[in-house]
């Protein structure tokens, strides 16, 4: 593996990292499973993209596909809660529209950043480089996210989202609204999936209506490898284990496409094949390392 492809890896595994921490939010916590952040995420790019070709700061525009993102995960927690759509198809209901809202937002298929500034444009102009600077932005807002969602969920309304996940007949009988819950809770995931898409978006320089495409996967996959390598006995353990999760992931992938033997070698059409022999190891190897320990 090249240091650009090395680099690379990382940038893209903390832009993911945000998709990682709300895929978490939605399925370890809430036991909510979620296909929207598949049409929030590049719904997020699509809102971002637009509003810097507007002129707007690359800053705000990040807080714009947040609430867009939000706005996307309430849909899919009101059609869950108030008409009684199962959760799972209520997502994918979402996510399908969202496909066609996604080309309302750019009016085209895909849309270009190019001559636009960027939330990279500062650091790249102060001397840290093209390659370093993608890195260390995004890995510094996925680790203040992190926080961010950390102490959340330690606070009254997190320890509610903990307690309708593990048990929703328990906390109802003590009056709690879990309907609006999981509303606010499933809408913070997908903006923190749209906030992804934003910052991929302004990092490869273009949004397009496909490239969610795969992402629920590759998140689920990032939870489960973070928790595979790095365990989840604490909920701050466990934040931090799904956004390693995503960097090892992303770094796993760059390794798998760098590569080759003789005249084989993988492409990118064979991620989803390896994504899913990725999990299958994950999720088979603590078993496998637990008969081990007892013989």
């Amino acid at each position: 593996m090249t240091y650009y492809a090395f680099m690379g890896a990382l940038e893209q595994g903390f832009a993911y990292g945000f998709l990682v921490l709300g895929v978490y939010l939605t399925f370890r916590v809430l036991d909510f499973p979620d296909l929207t952040v598949d049409g929030s995420l590049p719904l997020g790019a699509a809102v971002s993209a637009v509003a810097i070709t507007a002129g707007i700061d690359p800053y705000v525009s990040l807080l714009l596909a947040m609430i867009a993102g939000f706005i996307a995960g309430a849909v899919t927690g009101i059609l869950n809660t108030r008409f009684g759509i199962l959760h799972l198809l209520a997502s994918i209901l979402t996510m399908i529209a969202l496909y066609s809202i996604n080309l309302r937002v750019m009016g085209r298929p895909n849309m270009t950043l190019l001559g636009k500034s960027t939330v990279l444009d500062p650091l790249i102009n102060s001397g840290i480089g093209v390659f370093n600077a993608a890195p260390f932005l995004f890995g510094l807002l996925s680790i203040l996210g992190l926080l961010a969602l950390l102490w959340l969920l330690r606070t009254a309304f997190g320890l509610t989202m903990q307690a309708t996940g593990a048990n929703p007949q328990m906390i109802t009988s003590q009056g709690v609204n879990t309907s609006r819950v999981i509303i606010l809770t499933v809408g913070l995931s997908n903006s923190f999936a749209a906030l992804s898409g934003a910052l991929l978006c302004q990092s490869q320089g273009a949004a397009d209506v496909n490239m969610g495409v795969g992402t629920i996967v590759a998140g689920l996959a990032s939870v489960i490898v973070g928790e595979t390598l790095f365990g989840c006995r604490s909920i701050g353990r466990a934040l931090l284990a799904a956004l390693l999760g995503s960097v090892v992931y992303r770094l796993a992938i760059a390794l798998a496409l760098s590569f080759k033997l003789g005249q084989f070698s993988i492409t990118p059409s064979d991620l989803n094949l390896l994504t899913a022999l990725l999990v299958v190891a994950a999720l088979t190897l603590p078993r496998l390392r637990r008969k081990v320990w007892r013989r």
